[in-house]
């Protein structure tokens, strides 16, 4: 299988693993984000900003891909 197509494999599963925590991740009680996110509430408006998932998101993606690069690429 040639480079690109792994690459698209890869992003296309990364995908699909982040569509399905967003689907079920608010269904379980008690999950409210992770700290540094943030969310500010005017009488109708709603801005949430999640500061701290993407941190932890970069750290995953950036540890994954530097594992990928090492053994299997």
């Amino acid at each position: 299988m040639p480079s690109m197509a792994k690459v698209l494999i890869f992003i296309g599963l990364l995908l699909l693993i982040a569509g399905l925590l967003l689907w079920f991740l608010p269904k379980f009680p008690g999950f409210r984000g992770l700290p540094g996110d943030m969310v500010f509430k005017k009488e109708n408006f709603t801005f949430y900003f999640p500061l701290g998932t993407s941190i932890l998101l970069s750290l995953l993606l950036t540890l994954l891909l530097y594992l990928w690069r090492k053994f299997g690429g």
